[in-house]
């Protein structure tokens, strides 16, 4: 097998440096050129250990002499970089030194029967990071994001993520009609009606598989969406405060499904 090509970029205005500015400034740029940029040891480990095979990865001119022993075949093409014009890509305050740009996967069909979480309006990068690193975790391998709902593949979701994206089926852009597919129980998350989830956990009324619904970071859940739900479910919070984070109301309720499907949990 030949070795992967290696090339040394000096100008600022080279066209990959002028891509890879897009994908880090314009939080959906990946939709329109169908390509990922992911920056940093951990998230290029982790689509490695998932089988992603990079398109190219960027290297500074620093780490390079390292970099040759332990990257340089991961990705079909090198590219290495002064130190300065990598900073110049870097969404990071301080710069990673390497990075990977991916192929965009085509869209992935709706899975009718899968454990999934819906995503409505969620708008906060972290939150929707936070909540994919929740899912991947407690088994939910299916993301359903509603329009409005922040771009899954955007820089910030994909460093909130820390790898979770490629151990998931992530569907965006999806409307109120494509749900109406799903063969599951809607499981609205609420903070002032419906069942106490520590109850339906005890009283062994938690669905599974399930698909939970979590709103927007101010509204909630719309109300069209409300309706559709067969349960809506509040979390128990003696401590007086009026609601929680999404991202943390969802890591309660999907470890709260996990134990229903795996009772050692």
């Amino acid at each position: 097998m030949n070795a992967p090509q290696v090339q040394h970029i000096t100008s600022r205005d080279n066209p990959l440096l002028k891509t890879l500015r897009r994908l880090t400034q314009d939080s959906s740029a990946y939709r329109k050129l169908g390509q990922v940029w992911v920056e940093g040891d951990h998230l290029c480990r982790a689509a490695l250990a998932r089988g992603v095979k990079p398109l190219i990865a960027v290297f500074s001119e620093s780490v390079w002499s390292q970099a040759n022993v332990q990257w340089a075949g991961a990705a079909r093409q090198n590219i290495v970089i002064a130190d300065a014009l990598f900073a110049s890509i870097s969404a990071l305050e301080s710069p990673a030194s390497m990075g990977f740009v991916l192929e965009l996967a085509p869209p992935a069909a709706l899975q009718v029967a899968a454990p999934s979480v819906i995503l409505d309006r969620v708008q906060d990068a972290g939150n929707v990071g936070s909540i994919l690193r929740s899912a991947g975790a407690f088994g939910f391998k299916q993301i359903i994001a509603l329009k409005g709902t922040a771009a899954l593949w955007s820089p910030k979701v994909l460093r909130a993520g820390m790898g979770a994206h490629w151990g998931l089926q992530l569907i965006e852009g999806v409307g109120l009609i494509d749900l109406s597919a799903l063969t599951l129980p809607i499981i609205v998350t609420s903070s002032h009606r419906g069942a106490y989830l520590h109850e339906a956990l005890r009283d062994r009324a938690l669905p599974f598989p399930c698909a939970w619904a979590l709103g927007h970071e101010g509204q909630g859940v719309g109300v069209e969406l409300e309706a559709m739900a067969s349960l809506h479910m509040r979390i128990a919070q003696p401590g007086g405060e009026e609601s929680l984070n999404v991202a943390a109301a969802a890591a309660i309720c999907l470890h709260a499904s996990a134990t229903v499907a795996t009772p050692r949990l």
